[in-house]
C-alpha cells in the first residue's frame, strides 16, 4: 500500500507518530495499523456520544498498550449508545461497529462511525430546536 503525505502531515503507524517535512510517498510492505492525521480525532473534538465512541475505537487502534482498557470502555459506551439511540440507521451502524471491533477491524469501525456523524449532528440540531428533515 502506498500512502502520499504532504509537508508537515502526520501519520500514526503502530502507535508511533511520524511527521514528514516534505512531500513523500510511503510504501507499507507488511500489515500495519495506521491512521492518517485527517482521521485522528483530538480529545477536545470528542464532544458528542458517537465522537466519544470514535475516540475510544481510535485509542484501540493507535495505542496498542491501552487496547484492553479501551475495549472495556468501548463495550460500556457502545451498550449505553445502543440503549439511547432510537433511529434504526444509527442502531444498524452501531451493530456494524460492534462487529468490526470484535473482528479486530477498528479502522473499518472508525469509517462506519464517521458515516454516522452527519445523522448524529442532525439529531442534535433537531433536539436543540432546529428543524431538520433527517432527525426524525
Amino acid at each position: 500500500m502506498i500512502i502520499s503525505l504532504r509537508p508537515g502531515e502526520k501519520i500514526y503507524v503502530n502507535g508511533a507518530v511520524l511527521r514528514v517535512d516534505r512531500k513523500v510517498s510511503l510504501e507499507l510492505l507488511n500489515d500495519v495499523t495506521f491512521l492518517l492525521e485527517s482521521h485522528v480525532l483530538q480529545p477536545e473534538q470528542a464532544t458528542t456520544p458517537l465522537r466519544q465512541l470514535y475516540f475510544v475505537v481510535q485509542t484501540i487502534l493507535m495505542e496498542p498498550g491501552e487496547a484492553l482498557a479501551a475495549r472495556d470502555m468501548f463495550r460500556t459506551l457502545h451498550g449505553v449508545l445502543v440503549g439511547t439511540f432510537e433511529r434504526q440507521d444509527v442502531l444498524a451502524g452501531l451493530a456494524a461497529v460492534e462487529r468490526q471491533v470484535g473482528a479486530g477491524r477498528p479502522f473499518d469501525a472508525l469509517k462506519s462511525l464517521r458515516a454516522l456523524f452527519p445523522i448524529e449532528d442532525a439529531i442534535l440540531r433537531h433536539s436543540a430546536g432546529e428543524v431538520s428533515p433527517c432527525a426524525a
